[in-house]
């Protein structure tokens, strides 16, 4: 995709829409069991490298880009929508960052622009890996425009013949749209918790106090939260931090090149991989295995520069 959107960036060409090829999913990310034959190699570095690379465009591309969220959209699937001019959902889309259930982190950017949700929302999704769809996705801001999945076909073409009207015509076909029109946010009722709690400085403090609620809501998080990587869950969360005073999407990218090469030197990305998308038992044996056992030294280590191997992306890379 990099080589052929930067060329429709220099040839005139007026916006680019991106969709799924299917009825299942705009996309769902790459093959995370093929990177994960080889630990720690190069056939790693390329795939994130190159992933990164393409994020960056999108998110700095110099014509509007408007990604169409038909489907489920996770992994890689959210760098190349998210950072786009305008995210079109309907009622098919799901949304999800469960990257720490694996032992990686919510990467492809996810510590410029969750951070940058209302609140501690983003934090919230990003450590527990919980699911928006329909137009929650809108009232989360992931998205920003709801359009009927019937009508995507009429809304496609009356971009393509009048390019230069395309907001107000998202504008327009978002006011139409009839699917949940009446629902709010499912998370409505739950984001003083969420902000509450999910703006703490650790781990440890997030999970003790979900722990100190008797709601049906604490628990399912506190269930997502122990399912997790340790790990994961530690480096997450300073990486959400982080990236909230970062002032680029390029900044926050070259900081998560960092916390994925170093996922893809310890063994909880492996074993996430194997218990969750191979042998599918569902029963990880994290290394540590509670929180607690994760120093800040360990935290630190995925944070430490990487010398030649750093990506270096900037605004204009």
């Amino acid at each position: 995709m990099t080589p052929q959107i930067s060329t429709w960036q220099g040839n005139g060409t007026k916006l680019v829409i991106i969709k799924g090829a299917g009825d299942k999913a705009f996309c769902s990310g790459g093959d995370i069991r093929a990177i994960t034959e080889v630990k720690g190699g190069e056939v790693q570095q390329s795939f994130f490298r190159e992933e990164y690379i393409l994020d960056n465009l999108i998110g700095n591309l110099r014509i509007p880009y408007v990604a169409i969220l038909n489907g489920i959209v996770m992994g890689g699937g959210v760098g190349i929508s998210v950072h786009g001019t305008y995210r079109v959902c309907c009622e098919n889309t799901m949304f999800a960052m469960p990257e720490v259930g694996i032992g990686l982190v919510p990467d492809v950017g996810g510590a410029y622009f969750l951070p940058r949700l209302r609140g501690s929302l983003g934090i919230f999704l990003g450590l527990t890996g919980h699911r928006l769809k329909g137009r929650d996705c809108l009232h989360a801001g992931v998205a920003t425009h709801a359009v009927d999945s019937a009508s995507i076909p009429d809304l496609e073409r009356e971009i393509l013949n009048n390019p230069d009207n395309l907001k107000s015509i998202l504008d327009t076909f978002s006011e139409r749209s009839t699917f949940q029109k009446d629902s709010g946010f499912s998370l409505e009722p739950h984001l003083p918790t969420i902000d509450r709690i999910f703006s703490a400085e650790s781990i440890e403090d997030i999970v003790k106090q979900l722990g100190c609620e008797n709601t049906d809501f604490a628990k399912k998080a506190l269930k997502s939260l122990s399912k997790s990587s340790p790990s994961s869950l530690k480096v997450a969360l300073r990486q959400l931090k982080e990236g909230s005073k970062l002032n680029s999407l390029s900044e926050c990218l070259n900081m998560e090149y960092r916390l994925v090469t170093r996922c893809c030197e310890n063994d909880d990305f492996y074993e996430g991989v194997r218990a969750l998308l191979i042998d599918r038992d569902n029963d990880p044996k994290w290394k540590p295995a509670t929180v607690d056992k994760v120093t800040e030294a360990m935290v630190d280590s995925y944070f430490a520069p990487l010398g030649d191997k750093e990506l270096n992306l900037t605004v204009n890379s």
